[in-house]
């Protein structure tokens, strides 16, 4: 016997309820005219990952059970087709909820599932919002048993053995699991081992869309009892992927499509354009606005922005200062120009003067240092910010991670915006992403978008004479090491000197981190695409006596 199973690789939004529920009804519409049996939809589908404090609100949750029952009410048009939907459920006598999966067919909520293991780490808080389930959930699928787990259930081996202790000849797993690189290999292994452990085919069905700092990346698959690849659907966009299942005297074997898994870079860019289009979109910003400076941040950034939104909706703005070199303003043009979006140019000097003449009788008898760059910053951020209130356009920020480690930004100036898209990007990993894309057009937008000398210039603030950024950091791939260690590793300072780095630069490296966490926790939220992020995943004090 063959039957077809649907798997809704869909991009949700997080409390849009009424409009996740018509998602789902549209992908069922469409798997019912496909023929097939079941649609399986992501974790928490109808409210959306992560919805967070919004699944303590009861009008939240009186909310959602409304867009359950309207998918019920929905599933009576399509005779012989089962829905599994992932939905918060209510616990009477609490304010917690239950992480659920409800199989619907013919206007019938025929069973319910609740997630047994609750994740509590990294950017997962789900034991502040859900009580765990107890039970395996088993449904029926035209004589198939299936065995039902939401995400991290699979991730342990209990509650899939309960499922083929309960009878199950195959697992059905919905996931809402952020991205980050690495994480599509990492599952799939996971995943293949609760496969090779139960003996029993699994069919992953996973969210796709940007919300907030969270990445997710589709990439849904199915795999065979002995854990190879049987299905896997695109990453980084929409799909309905189709899942068989033929049953031999009691076995159950899965085929499909088999998208290729694309390299590290690819999929970076690719997470990076999402996130950047989804917080535009979802949020209803009509566009977005940055300082284009002639450097490589700005300038990956920019590329990134007209890959996700067109060139009609990004705008860049040059700010030069006294210290801005020539070739600057000549880079950020030329750029511009090969992107097709509109550019302008705001001389910062006078302000930069006015600014100097008002503080000049408080600094009277002191020398110039970091304040007067820092206040050229400013100045561009007040600007950028004063056009994103005319305007309406959200302003991107282009401070990378390694910068964001070591405080080499300016609070209040380049610093201020909405998104800080590349926020989880080293130094490093800029360079080689905007050679990427000047050999690779993904999106249609035109190859070499950046210009060769932005890439090759050695990289500078420009906020004094002749300045540089290795003059003040570790040279990037030094740097960039050490905070992967540090920070995304939790290696102790000793070991990173083990490693083969000078124990001073260790030492300065670490405590740059340590006193720049005040300006972290001021800075706009960007796309997490490390397994470690400056955001949910680090959550150090400010007020810090550890010196290791």
């Amino acid at each position: 016997m063959t039957t077809s199973i649907c798997i809704a690789q869909l991009n949700f939004v997080a409390g849009d309820l009424s409009g996740n529920a018509q998602k789902v009804i549209e992908a069922a519409q469409q798997a019912h005219a496909q023929g097939a049996a079941l649609l399986v939809t992501p974790e928490l589908a109808l409210c959306g990952y992560a919805a967070e404090d919004l699944l303590l609100r009861p009008a939240f949750q009186q909310a959602s059970d409304e867009a359950l029952q309207t998918v019920v009410e929905a599933s009576k048009q399509w005779p012989g087709l089962t829905l599994l939907v992932g939905h918060a459920q209510a616990v009477e006598g609490s304010t917690l909820r239950r992480n659920a999966a409800s199989w619907i067919a013919n206007g019938q909520v025929l069973g319910t599932y609740s997630k047994q293991a609750l994740p509590n780490y990294g950017v997962f808080d789900e034991k502040r919002y859900f009580l765990p389930g107890q039970q395996a959930g088993v449904m029926d699928l035209q004589g198939v048993r299936a065995g039902v787990l939401i995400c991290e259930d699979a991730w342990v081996r209990e509650p899939a053995q309960a499922a083929k202790a309960a009878g199950a000849q195959m697992l059905l797993v919905l996931n809402a699991s952020p991205w980050h690189l690495g994480k599509q290999s990492e599952r799939e292994a996971v995943l293949a081992q609760r496969a090779r452990e139960t003996g029993l085919p699994v069919v992953y069905a996973h969210l796709v869309g940007g919300q907030d700092e969270l990445v997710f990346d589709g990439s849904s698959f199915a795999l065979q009892a002995d854990g190879t690849v049987a299905v896997r659907a695109p990453s980084f966009e929409q799909a309905l992927a189709e899942v068989r299942l033929q049953q031999t005297a009691g076995i159950v074997q899965v085929s499909g499509v088999v998208t290729p898994v694309q390299e590290d870079n690819a999929c970076l860019w690719k997470a990076l354009v999402l996130a950047v289009r989804d917080y535009v979109g979802k949020n209803r910003f009509p566009g977005a606005l940055l300082g284009l400076s002639g450097g490589i941040d700005s300038a990956l950034v920019l590329a990134i922005a007209v890959d996700a939104l067109g060139k009609d909706k990004v705008r860049t703005v040059m700010m030069p200062s006294p210290y801005t070199a020539d070739i600057s303003w000549k880079d950020a043009q030329e750029m511009a120009d090969r992107v097709g979006v509109r550019h302008e140019v705001i001389d910062i000097a006078p302000q930069f003067e006015a600014f100097k003449a008002a503080l000049a009788s408080q600094f009277q008898g002191l020398p110039e240092d970091t304040t007067e760059e820092n206040l050229q910053a400013r100045i561009r951020g007040t600007l950028l910010m004063a056009m994103s209130n005319k305007f309406g356009s959200i302003v991107l920020t282009t401070g990378n991670k390694s910068e964001m480690a070591t405080g080499y930004c300016t609070l209040y100036g380049d610093m201020a915006g909405g998104f800080a898209v590349i926020k989880d990007v080293f130094k490093t990993r800029v360079f080689e992403l905007a050679r990427w894309r000047n050999a690779n057009d993904p999106f249609g937008t035109g190859l070499n978008p950046i210009p060769e000398r932005i890439i090759t210039r050695p990289p500078s603030a420009e906020l004094r004479p002749d300045q540089k950024d290795e003059d003040s950091l570790p040279a990037y791939p030094v740097l960039d090491d050490i905070v992967r260690r540090y920070m995304e590793n939790d290696e102790p300072v000793e070991a990173i000197v083990a490693a083969g780095h000078d124990s001073g630069d260790v030492e300065r490296v670490v405590r740059l981190i340590r006193v720049n966490e005040y300006k972290r926790r001021q800075a706009p939220m960007g796309p997490r695409l490390t397994q470690r992020c400056f955001g949910k995943d680090w959550r150090m004090p400010i007020t810090n006596g550890f010196r290791r």
